[in-house]
């Protein structure tokens, strides 16, 4: 009986220090996350203050993306090679190659082609949500008023400015997009280091109480053996 129980006992004890090290690791995990939200928060920043150099480092970023994913593309096509896959495959990754290289020889005129489509994205898209608020008279009426007549507006201010906007248009949206992700992560890693360490607070507290319920019955039940002679 002795020997069940001190088995129980260690079997407790261990899947207590296994959930321990699991909420530490989920914990360390949350932290991370909440640091690489500090680290785009700050990469927003910096580019929200140097836009020209942020749209640069943007386009020289994505030529490069283009460039190695043609690369990759190119090596899975050649390792498909027999199948109906092959040709598309080398059609699409000569297409990434050749976008690449012409992103990365000319960043600049890259941007002003990217932000030329940016702005007939803005224009079209404010054109259908206005015509479409109007028509429609939905209960989303007035919100969907609102963002069509945003970007139709934005879509004219860039238009207008063109090419001049392709400076800082791209590296505003690429830095605001960081900064709104960082501002995520950190609240996404603060709040589960905050749920862990209540659960874990909650966990410690049961553990607690069962431990000191169980010292209360041992020693009642020692007291209900010993009879006084």
């Amino acid at each position: 009986m002795v020997g069940r129980k001190r088995a129980g006992q260690q079997g407790t004890g261990a899947q207590r220090a296994g959930a321990a090290d699991g909420t530490a690791k989920l914990s360390r995990g949350f932290g991370w996350l909440a640091a690489l939200g500090v680290i785009l928060v700050l990469a927003g920043v910096v580019g929200l203050v140097y836009t020209g150099v942020a749209t640069l480092t943007s386009m020289l970023l994505f030529g490069w993306l283009l460039l190695i994913g043609g690369v990759v593309g190119l090596l899975h096509a050649v390792q498909a090679r027999g199948t109906s896959f092959f040709w598309l495959g080398v059609v699409v990754a000569a297409l990434n190659i050749a976008a690449g290289v012409v992103i990365l020889k000319m960043p600049q005129a890259a941007a002003e082609a990217l932000t030329m489509f940016a702005a007939l994205l803005f224009l079209t898209g404010g054109v259908f949500r206005l015509v479409g608020s109007l028509v429609v008279r939905g209960p989303q009426f007035g919100w969907t008023l609102l963002q069509g007549a945003f970007g139709l507006l934005l879509g004219i201010l860039v238009l207008v400015s063109w090419p001049s906007s392709s400076q800082y248009v791209i590296g505003t949206f690429i830095s605001l997009a960081l900064l709104f992700d960082g501002l995520g992560l950190i609240a996404t890693g603060y709040g589960g280091r905050r749920i862990v360490g209540m659960v874990s607070d909650r966990m410690a507290g049961d553990d607690g109480r069962r431990t000191g319920g169980g010292g209360r019955g041992s020693s009642a039940s020692g007291d209900k053996r010993v009879q006084p002679e």
